[in-house]
């Protein structure tokens, strides 16, 4: 398991990274000369306290070209504004677009995937789609099915609620499908897609443009989990909730038009994204520097669920921290009927890289002096600030 003291010593250095400019202004231009600049846009079902992801990108000097939101945890207009409100916390707002996607998957809805449910087995996480429960609202929880999928559940943002400035650059009429094709074709080869929750909006961008996955750099996903069907019928709730690929299962179509797509490379990490483990040891060392972020993590991550979105981000800016992958044909089961549905498949549709096991640096004590030598540097080492120059998106 993970080292914790390793773990937050890496974390909590202050401005050991840069927080690069963004494309927040960017809007419109033509295509731009190739450079060495890595872009990612990060496509999300984001939360509270879901923004290490973002940060381990510029830690990285990654440019966060912009954050789209999707429909998978909670409905898409819920998680784009609590993309809004962390970016408030370090006053990212003017360096990061958000880009709202599709509020609903291709096919799927709440009373389909609950009616899938009546026949095959209730999911223990079951994201957006659990049946709308307005007590779990109330005590702040974030929104799920219920007849208006727009609607806020304001006692949700522990993290504040975002101004109604940062609210309305949200109304640009630009969809989350449109800004990825405009990115690729900008930075042709040089931006990476980056899914942590359902690919509704991927799937979209495919199949509005032909060349947009061709023009893309790589697709990394947090989902694809890989022979987990025993754990789920064997195991405890805890074991079979970590096994199910809600992000997947949201929208199984989308899923399996984004793993037959032509990007040149696919990446998810599934499986391994259930190696690396919070512990309260962990949170309270975080704890040890005081800022917005530290903060909302110590008090709202919790122990009892993997850094998910945080390793398959660790695995994109860091590739080095694998030591063990498959690459294989994979498909993406749509007949509603079967109880598989939403699952992956090892077959021969699409060439992925599985991620299998990351460094051993996450389980042994190391030292985090040297700038990645533990991937939980990578994992939990995210610039951790409090303001930033708005003038040039630029902390030291």
């Amino acid at each position: 398991m993970l080292s914790s003291r390793v773990l937050s010593s890496c974390l909590l250095a202050l401005g050991l990274g840069l927080v690069h400019g963004s494309s927040a202004n960017g809007y419109g231009s033509n295509h731009a000369p190739r450079n060495a600049t890595k872009y990612v846009i990060m496509d999300n079902d984001w939360s509270a306290n879901g923004f290490i992801p973002y940060l381990i990108a510029l830690d990285a000097g990654w440019e966060v070209l912009g954050l789209t939101s999707n429909t998978a945890d909670s409905w898409q207009h819920q998680v784009a504004l609590h993309a809004l409100a962390t970016l408030e916390l370090g006053n990212l707002t003017p360096c990061i677009p958000v880009i709202p996607g599709s509020t609903w998957p291709l096919i799927n809805t709440p009373e389909r995937f609950q009616a899938w449910e009546a026949v095959h087995g209730k999911l223990p996480w079951e994201g957006a789609f659990a049946p709308y429960n307005a007590t779990a609202e109330a005590a702040g929880n974030d929104p799920t099915s219920g007849s208006d999928p727009y609607r806020v559940v304001k006692e949700a943002f522990v993290e504040g609620f975002p101004s109604n400035a940062s609210i309305a650059t949200l109304n640009r009429g630009r969809s989350a499908s449109a800004f990825m094709i405009e990115m690729v074709h900008r930075y042709p080869g040089q931006v990476s897609i980056y899914s942590g929750g359902s690919l509704t909006n991927v799937a979209l961008a495919v199949r509005s443009d032909d060349k947009f996955a061709s023009l893309a750099k790589e697709l990394i996903i947090m989902g694809g989990y890989i022979d987990s069907n025993l754990v789920q019928a064997t195991g405890s709730v805890l074991q079979a909730d970590l096994s199910s690929d809600i992000n997947l299962m949201i929208d199984p179509e989308a899923a399996k038009i984004a793993f037959t797509a032509a990007f040149p490379k696919i990446t998810f990490a599934g499986n391994v994204a259930n190696q690396v483990m919070s512990t309260q040891a962990f949170l309270d060392e975080i704890h040890e520097i005081k800022n917005k972020y530290s903060d909302i993590v110590h008090e709202y991550y919790g122990t009892e669920f993997p850094f998910w979105d945080e390793t398959a981000a660790a695995i994109m800016v860091d590739q080095s921290i694998v030591t063990n992958s498959s690459s294989f044909y994979v498909d993406v089961d749509i007949s509603y009927g079967s109880p598989s549905y939403g699952n992956i498949h090892a077959e021969s549709i699409t060439k992925t890289t599985s991620i299998h096991i990351i460094s051993s640096w996450l389980k042994n004590e190391g030292n985090c002096n040297t700038k990645y030598k533990s991937s939980h540097h990578l994992i939990t080492h995210p610039i951790i600030i409090d303001h930033l120059i708005p003038s040039s998106c630029m902390v030291i």
